[in-house]
């Protein structure tokens, strides 16, 4: 799929599973702290909307005046952070090098890389829509 010509409803029709839709306040400023510290993929982005790749995974951020008639939108707070409770955890990123781009493209580090117990390498990135990146390898 042409990710940069398809039409909305073309796209929305290609849906399968589950998918993730993060409601940010800047869509360009999401994409270019995903494409710097996590090597994601960027399309069709406007004010309003963007489609993101990591790697097989697709998924979607939407400005917040795009939910202006949703009733979603009076759950977001007014104040930073909003995504607090969602993990969004990038299993095929090196902790190391996202955390070493983070601050650069806007993140603060809240947790530098760790070993975990449970057998990961991982950071804590929040974005400065309050959602915790969490890069993780295997140790």
């Amino acid at each position: 799929m042409d990710y940069e010509t398809v039409t909305a409803a073309a796209f929305g029709a290609s849906l399968r599973g589950i998918g993730l839709n993060i409601l940010v306040r800047d869509v360009d400023a999401q994409c270019r702290m995903l494409q710097a510290v996590f090597d994601m993929s960027a399309h069709r982005i406007s004010a309003d909307f963007a489609i993101l790749r990591y790697g097989e995974a697709v998924f979607q951020l939407h400005g917040d005046a795009t939910y202006a008639s949703n009733p979603y939108l009076s759950f977001l707070p007014e104040n930073p952070p909003r995504g607090a409770g969602v993990e969004l955890r990038l299993y095929d990123t090196d902790p190391d090098v996202a955390a070493g781009r983070a601050e650069a493209a806007g993140m603060t580090i809240l947790q530098p890389p760790t070993d975990k117990p449970h057998g990961l390498r991982e950071a804590y990135l929040l974005c400065p829509d309050g959602y915790a990146w969490v890069p993780s390898a295997p140790l």
